[in-house]
């Protein structure tokens, strides 16, 4: 298979090339060869959206769309969801292998050590309005602490990173509690580091007036699965900016907020909200046909349906059907399921749907449990960026540590003017 390649002729000059292929790809520099004369720069791919370009070698996440197939380092997510904790995962997703029992205790110590948030970083906070987007905040935030831990711009140190990869999987979950305790007017509450890393954050979002908070483990094991679908989804939109930001070795604080910036759009990390929005236009199931009937005609889009990869039942959303259920067991049932329900019995009969492969993806379920645990839609994609810190986290070490990687820099066709002459101003 290493000896495949393809054979192109140029018809501008009848010059033939040999392109090897490695893994169904070629390089796209050895297009740079096919030239009409030795001044010529040579070919170029041109690939709006990264659409067909692979940027990176990754041995992370493996996704098969088109069969619904979601993996961590080999490991099917369903398996994964059921098994394990989030730290396990993570622990996984960061260095390639499950954990041992001592190495699990020695991992979750060395997080939970890294929880506390320096006193200034309160002040970071206090200068946002009561009213301020908990994603800015967050972002803002956890680059601020770039100035807090300059150490971390070493990032050629293995020891260095690893250091800064304890102190983001630890603070992540602080930082954002604090954005929501702002926001409400509520003094923050410290880690509580004998509680779960998903129990712990559920005490920094609710502790009020108790001397010790009780988290209920059906939610922080619903929150927790949440999480482990939620950890990394191979070169999306934000893991695309982590490794294109931390190519140019900027410390890890400032290219996951570059990261979390790149989720925090609609598009992305604000899709979930996005279904909320729809299901409340809807408002109810009999109302269901018409919507639908409106979207086949080009009037709007069937949110939280259908994916960029998948091109079949997002694995993650089966997961996630599941947790609703144990989460509406506790919190009561939130009447959004039932038409998010029929709207997706509806759309996955409809030729129209199944013809363009349209299935709910992550995103049709999670805002609706969110909002059942009593998160504002605001909080979704904080809540999605807590999980995500670990997969942006292990696409930047891998490509700090790879060395065919250099800083990122796509070429373009330019569209412009040619060389022009400057008129003076008294003349245009």
């Amino acid at each position: 298979m290493e000896n495949e390649a393809l054979s192109i002729t140029d018809k501008r000059t009848d010059a033939k090339y040999e392109l090897a292929l490695s893994k169904g790809a070629v390089r796209a520099a050895d297009l740079r060869q096919i030239k009409t004369s030795p001044e010529d720069f040579g070919v170029m791919s041109y690939d709006p959206a990264f659409l067909n370009t692979a940027s990176c070698k990754s041995a992370i996440t493996f996704i098969d769309g088109d069969k619904g197939i979601l993996r961590y380092r080999g490991y099917p997510i369903e398996q994964l969801a059921e098994k394990c904790s989030f730290l396990e995962v993570a622990y996984l997703i960061l260095f390639g292998e499950l954990p041992t029992a001592p190495e699990l205790k020695d991992w979750t110590d060395k997080i939970t050590y890294h929880t506390m948030l320096h006193e200034s970083t309160k002040k970071f906070l206090e200068g946002f309005h009561h009213d301020a987007h908990p994603m800015g905040m967050f972002i803002s935030t956890v680059a601020a602490l770039s100035t807090i831990y300059p150490d971390a711009r070493n990032v050629l140190d293995p020891d260095v990173r690893k250091l800064q990869i304890y102190r983001l999987i630890g603070k992540v979950p602080t930082i954002a509690a604090y954005c929501y305790r702002h926001s409400l007017g509520f003094p923050y509450v410290y880690p509580d580091n004998v509680l779960s890393y998903a129990e712990n954050f559920m005490n920094m979002l609710w502790k009020m007036t108790e001397l010790k908070y009780e988290p209920n483990s059906a939610l922080a094991r619903a929150l927790g699965i949440l999480f482990i679908l939620h950890a990394d989804h191979e070169q999306n939109c934000s893991a695309n900016v982590m490794r294109s930001a931390g190519s140019s070795q900027a410390d890890p604080f400032v290219a996951t907020a570059a990261a979390a910036a790149a989720l925090s759009g609609p598009l992305h990390g604000g899709a979930n909200e996005e279904v909320l929005k729809m299901l409340d236009e809807i408002g109810s199931k009999d109302r269901i046909p018409a919507y639908i009937e409106q979207i086949k005609a080009g009037h709007g889009k069937l949110m939280g349906f259908g994916h960029r990869i998948y091109k079949n039942y997002d694995p993650r959303a089966r997961i996630i059907k599941w947790a609703a259920d144990q989460v509406f067991q506790v919190t009561g049932r939130n009447p959004k399921l039932d038409i998010a329900l029929e709207l997706e019995r509806i759309a996955l009969e409809d030729e129209y749907f199944i013809k363009r492969k349209l299935y709910p993806n992550v995103d049709f379920y999670s805002g609706i449990i969110y909002q059942a645990m009593g998160f504002d839609p605001a909080m979704f994609t904080v809540l999605f960026a807590i999980p995500r810190t670990v997969g942006w986290l292990a696409q930047w070490q891998e490509m700090i540590t790879d060395p065919e990687q250099k800083i990122a820099r796509p070429r373009q066709i330019y569209i412009g003017h040619d060389v022009r002459d400057f008129i003076p101003i008294e003349k245009r």
